[in-house]
């Protein structure tokens, strides 16, 4: 079976990903900038889902180097995503020499006891991401979320074919970025992969108030394109 995960901002997109009948949701704010921590209503909207979430832990947009305080705040997300009963967290930070920062992540990951973690796409920067496969196999991290080091995981085959093999179980490569309905059966069958992730959104409408600084509307979560990715990824399973 080919697990898919889709990427939600909003309420509706909760809905919409529990309706089709998404395997996961990962749940953030801000996916314009890569997605950042969801507020704690959010999360516990998405645990009233009732299907597995992992909220995104992030508390920025920009880059992935994280300062003390920073680091605080990262701990007190985990903590709200705990108590809203959300299945586990996504995480992901980096040093300046272009390695992960390793003793962040393994700091963070001493909170999350008994949660799944998704280590991010912050894997897709880094110099040596066989190296770095390996550090999240032993620091106990159920996947990694990766487009293979290309802008999409269509472009970045090779790289999570290669990640794929030599993980060999150890933990899940999920493909992430550019992935939809009509690609999803190659994707899978030139890497191997058992999971992939997608935001499946419609184009957004123009709030009206852009002047003000209030930003955009976020994006609609397409349900059609869900079912429709739901739909070729058990396909591909099964050799279709």
């Amino acid at each position: 079976m080919i697990r898919v995960e889709i990427c939600v901002e909003t309420p509706q997109g909760i809905a919409a990903a529990n309706a089709a009948g998404a395997d996961r949701i990962e749940l953030c704010a801000s996916l314009d900038v890569g997605g950042l921590t969801p507020s704690p209503g959010l999360m516990r909207c998405a645990a009233r889902g009732g299907g597995p979430a992992m909220a995104m832990i992030r508390p920025r947009g920009g880059t992935f180097m994280f300062d003390h305080d920073e680091a605080a705040v990262m701990v007190d997300d985990i903590r709200a995503a705990r108590e809203a009963g959300l299945s586990g967290v996504v995480l992901g930070a980096m040093r300046p020499d272009g390695g992960l920062d390793r003793d962040l992540l393994l700091r963070l990951s001493d909170h999350c006891a008994g949660m799944e973690r998704t280590l991010h796409r912050v894997f897709d920067l880094v110099k040596d991401p066989l190296a770095e496969l390996e550090f999240a196999i032993a620091a106990g991290f159920t996947r990694i979320l990766t487009s293979g080091q290309q802008p999409g995981a269509p472009e970045g085959e090779k790289c999570l074919a290669r990640l794929r093999r030599q993980a060999g179980g150890r933990i899940v490569i999920m493909a992430g970025s550019g992935i939809n309905a009509g690609n999803v059966r190659q994707l899978v069958s030139r890497t191997g992969v058992r999971e992939v992730h997608a935001s499946c959104r419609k184009p957004r409408s123009r709030s009206g108030n852009d002047a003000f600084g209030f930003g955009a509307m976020p994006a609609e979560t397409d349900i059609d394109a869900i079912r429709a990715l739901l739909a070729a990824a058990r396909n591909a399973a099964h050799g279709g």
